[in-house]
């Protein structure tokens, strides 16, 4: 079996989801020194509660640790959870009192769109998110930071092989609706209601023939000004929303 590495990551809403979910996954804090801030103090209280050793260093330091990214005063040394997989989707699914709400990204590979996405599908109550193992963005700081603590609360799993995981998931009943610009039904008059999965595409190239295929049907997101398309986080929440409406109706 593959060794799992720890992680660093930063951020305080971040940091925080962990401290809330697994804070036993911590293994250390480091805390910039002359910051003074009332929702690191009580991250602070929460770790020596816990029995964490906190280190103070200073900014670049801090700066160091997080490769130059926005930290906001506090990285911690995490164990890294392990990947989840197909196996983790089928008890999902299995585990449902509900039709399933999901979001497939078909090789989105900029990680904070891929932070933002898993920040809106927290939000919108969405039961997993799907993506392909290879070319496309890891679980990474970045994607972590941009979440906000979704990254810890939405289930992630990464698939070998996304078409054939899609075409299992028609097997289970669910509905299979991909975005793209050509589509000729608009996503606002379209059934997004029952089991359900919102298929979006890369960000530069659109859903991938394979996976336009295997969709049952292709939507597009109306746009009525000169920009040409939307960026996928953006477009994803547009969907998201749009399903969340029907299904409140």
């Amino acid at each position: 079996m593959r060794k799992i590495k720890d992680e660093l990551i930063y951020g305080l809403h971040t940091v925080r989801q962990i401290f809330t979910t697994d804070i036993n996954r911590v293994l250390t804090i480091w805390v910039q020194q002359e910051r003074q801030d009332t929702k690191l103090h009580d991250l602070i209280t929460l770790a020596q509660q816990q029995g964490l050793v906190v280190q103070y260093v200073s900014r670049t330091t801090l700066d160091k640790l997080a490769a130059g990214q926005t930290h906001q005063g506090v990285v911690i040394q995490c164990r890294a959870k392990p990947v989840q997989t197909i196996t983790t989707l089928e008890n999902c699914l299995s585990a449902l009192t509900v039709p399933p709400f999901l979001l497939v990204l078909d090789e989105v590979q900029d990680p904070h769109n891929l932070g933002a996405c898993l920040r809106t599908a927290d939000a919108a109550g969405v039961h997993a998110v799907i993506v392909p193992k290879h070319h496309a963005c890891d679980l990474s700081a970045t994607v972590r930071k941009v979440a906000c603590g979704a990254a810890d609360t939405v289930l992630l799993i990464q698939v070998t092989n996304l078409a054939m995981t899609l075409r299992w998931l028609q097997q289970q009943g669910v509905w299979l609706v991909g975005t793209a610009s050509d589509a000729p039904a608009s996503l606002f008059t379209t059934r997004l209601t029952g089991a359900l999965a919102l298929v979006l595409g890369a960000e530069d190239t659109g859903l991938r023939r394979l996976t336009r295929e295997t969709c049952d049907i292709l939507v597009n997101v109306p746009m009525f000004g000169k920009v040409a398309s939307l960026n996928v986080s953006v477009a994803a929440a547009i969907c998201l929303y749009e399903a969340v409406r029907q299904r409140l109706a």
